[in-house]
């Protein structure tokens, strides 16, 4: 039972179903969908009836929360946030962090539920990939001059790079870190000068190959 006084504040509308949704989330992430109600509200420190006042059912809950891990407003949010006057190579580093951020919660969602539980979700979210492509044009179109390819196949590339080295099923718990897809990405693994600008101090002056 959860007391009076380990309940969060009341929150508006809004925030109180955002709130039940990323609690459950984290939950059927870590459990699979057969979580409780119990379950949620502790997660969420609220009253177990208050799932019911925002939610007509727990699977309704459930599936809202499943629907949230595809929802591209935050990745997009992010992506705008990356600082333009920042260097290329800057730029794309924020970038992967977030791609990878997404790429791991997705694919956690997919082993939890399995390909069938998630792809009535995946498949109305279809053009997501065309969105995403378009956020990093964005980003990367500054800098076409520094580049031997148009900015579409650059970012491409860098969504094929950041979603296979990142990817559970391919690297397990070791996803290459952001500034090495890059790395990858701009210069290849051969040794050049200015291979390791991104990060001088982080091999005490060794390559990591």
């Amino acid at each position: 039972m959860i007391l009076a006084s380990q309940r969060a504040a009341p929150l508006p509308p809004d925030e109180r179903r955002a709130a039940l949704i990323e609690s459950t989330l984290s939950l059927v992430l870590a459990h699979g969908p057969d979580v409780s109600t119990r379950q949620i509200a502790q997660a969420a420190g609220v009253a177990e009836g208050t799932i019911f006042r925002v939610f007509a059912t727990k699977d309704e809950l459930v599936n809202a929360a499943v629907a949230s891990a595809f929802d591209l407003s935050p990745l997009l949010r992010d992506l705008a946030a990356i600082d333009r006057a920042a260097p290329l190579p800057v730029r794309l580093v924020a970038a992967v962090e977030c791609l990878q951020q997404r790429t791991a919660r997705v694919f956690r969602l997919m082993d939890t539920l399995g390909c069938h539980g998630v792809a009535k979700t995946a498949r109305d979210r279809s053009d997501q990939g065309v969105l995403i492509g378009q956020a990093l044009v964005d980003l990367i179109g500054p800098a076409a001059d520094q580049l031997r390819c148009e900015p579409h196949e650059a970012a491409r590339r860098l969504q094929l790079l950041a979603v296979a080295f990142s990817h559970p099923r391919f690297v397990g718990d070791d996803p290459l870190p952001p500034v090495e897809i890059v790395s990858t990405l701009l210069d290849g693994i051969r040794l050049h000068p200015g291979h390791d600008a991104l990060h001088p101090d982080s091999t005490n002056g060794e390559h990591p190959c």
